[in-house]
């Protein structure tokens, strides 16, 4: 096989170890050269100067779990390095004497024919961004977890406030739940803590509230609820600091909440997870494939199977999903007729996933072009099934040999 790359490196990335195999041609003979670094910062910086010192250019290296992230900002850092991550299961070795020194040859090998395909990894100030947003949606969980375990100890107590407040962790919500850690009041008096139109409730709230909370029942209520607290805090300082992050992107920002169900959290998430740089996805479809946003394929004997979706970018997905729940309710919109649509025939599920990969497609081209989201409109969905059932009668006229003419009636008197 031609040689595309000359001085290359293979790098078989562990917790503790890296074993790095270095290939160069003499003449007509290949040479290689193998060793072996810690994964700290000092042995780092002895694998960039190892790199350098036997002239490699190119470097490859297999996503492995966390531990790669570390070798590729220290290579980044030291310059002068073209660094490739792959998908482990795209490069596989044939089975049988497998060692940490042949699967870094194998890399080598691999990257020296120009065989591998690299993975997209967003430059470093998005990087960080993505840090923060995943994090983000890890205190969210947490705290949606903590919300589910605090409301099950109250159904198991007899208390049923869920059952009669929407959001037990609204302004009315949380003072009965203080309420009830204190168990100084009886159910008529913490009922006389709702406000707003909740007062109207007040005696399905006083029957609601009357259960039996044993102390330590209150005590974890308490923990429960001083997690949701902190959880929320935490959250609000996050923001502060996405934010802050986001600002030199304002401008793409912008653009990318024009889309319907697109908040300015959903466009933080797609520019942590995609970058600004959309010429890194060959296409748009590339980009939906990468993403998880679109079908998987399964053929085999000339039959296509039944196939689901890919894997992706669980974060961008989740984002992109609910967004789609959001354009959805967009009264008016193109989305939103075309969300009900699918639904009828294929289910809420698979129309906003569907509505996903549209979003993901404008999020394309807006990013491509610099163009905000300009929507089609309602009605545009019938005006078009109205143009396709007229070709289709035109088309089936002629095929009966008569010459068809098209013309709209004129308005009557009593129309206009």
């Amino acid at each position: 096989m031609e040689v595309i790359i000359p001085f290359c490196a293979g790098l078989d990335v562990h917790r503790s170890v890296i074993v790095a195999c270095a290939m160069w041609s003499v003449g007509r003979r290949l040479r290689k050269e193998t060793a072996s670094f810690g994964s700290t910062a000092n042995g780092l910086a002895e694998l960039a100067a190892w790199l350098k010192r036997h002239g490699v250019t190119h470097v490859a290296m297999e996503s492995t779990g966390v531990y790669w992230m570390p070798v590729y900002a220290a290579l980044e850092e030291a310059g002068g390095l073209a660094l490739t991550v792959v998908n482990p299961q795209h490069v596989k070795a044939i089975s049988g004497r497998k060692t940490d020194v042949k699967d870094a040859e194998w890399l080598a090998q691999l990257l020296r024919h120009g065989l591998l395909r690299n993975s997209f990894v967003p430059p470093k100030p998005i990087r960080d961004l993505r840090d923060l947003t995943r994090y983000r949606r890890t205190l969210i969980e947490a705290q949606s977890s903590e919300r589910n375990r605090l409301i099950k100890l109250l159904e198991a107590t007899g208390v049923k406030l869920a059952g009669v407040v929407s959001d037990v962790f609204g302004v009315s919500g949380r003072a009965m739940l203080r309420a009830l850690i204190a168990g100084e009041e009886p159910p008529a008096a913490m009922a006389k803590l709702a406000r707003g139109r909740l007062r109207k409730k007040d005696a399905q709230l006083t029957e609601a509230l009357a259960g039996r909370l044993e102390p330590h029942h209150r005590d974890l209520l308490a923990m429960q609820l001083a997690r949701v607290d902190g959880a929320e805090a935490d959250i609000a300082a996050l923001d502060l600091k996405v934010a802050e992050r986001l600002a030199p992107y304002q401008d793409k920002v912008a653009l990318l909440i024009t889309i319907p169900g697109v908040d300015w959290v959903t466009a933080a998430i797609i520019v942590a997870e995609t970058g600004l740089d959309m010429s890194v996805f060959p296409s748009a479809k590339h980009l939906a494939a990468w993403a998880g946003v679109c079908p998987g394929n399964n053929e085999s004997g000339g039959k296509r199977k039944p196939a689901g979706t890919r894997k992706g970018n669980p974060y961008l997905k989740t984002a992109l999903a609910n967004a789609a729940i959001g354009a959805s309710r967009r009264r008016g919109s193109y989305l939103k007729a075309k969300y009900y649509k699918l639904k009828v025939r294929r289910g809420g599920g698979r129309a906003a996933l569907a509505i996903a990969h549209k979003l993901l497609v404008y999020v394309y081209h807006i990013l491509s072009n610099g163009t905000p989201y300009a929507d089609l409109g309602e009605a545009y969905l019938e005006q078009r099934n109205l143009e396709r059932a007229t070709q289709n009668h035109v088309r089936h006229l002629e095929a009966l040999g008569y010459s068809v003419t098209l013309q709209r009636p004129e308005p009557t008197a009593e129309a206009a």
